[in-house]
């Protein structure tokens, strides 16, 4: 590995362009919600989260009741959508349930 000699003035612009990036990549990550508070989940997790079958999430996802993403292949779920989703199915489930006692 061989050493670098670089003149303190250009090491400090590039060291000010770095930062300038940096800045500019939070504000995006920021503006975007990324890695904070609304991670992706895959099919297990989702289907663990909702106590159903791979089957089922794909009827899921072909039917348009749950909004999903695709990247190289690989499928997943915004954690929002998946609690919307939740919210919804154990409303149907309440329903179904009094209706089979009679209520």
């Amino acid at each position: 590995m061989g050493i670098v000699n670089v003149e303190s003035r250009t090491f400090e612009r590039m060291l000010a362009r770095f930062e300038e990036f940096a800045r500019r990549m939070d504000a995006l990550c920021h503006a975007h919600r990324i890695g904070e508070s609304d991670p992706w989940l895959d099919n297990q997790q989702v289907c663990q989260l909702l106590n159903i079958s791979k089957r089922t999430l794909q009827t899921l996802r072909s039917n348009g009741s749950l909004s999903y993403t695709q990247i190289n292949h690989k499928i997943y779920y915004r954690t929002e959508d998946v609690r919307s989703f939740l919210v919804v199915l154990e409303a149907r489930r309440k329903h179904e349930q009094r209706r089979r006692n009679g209520v």
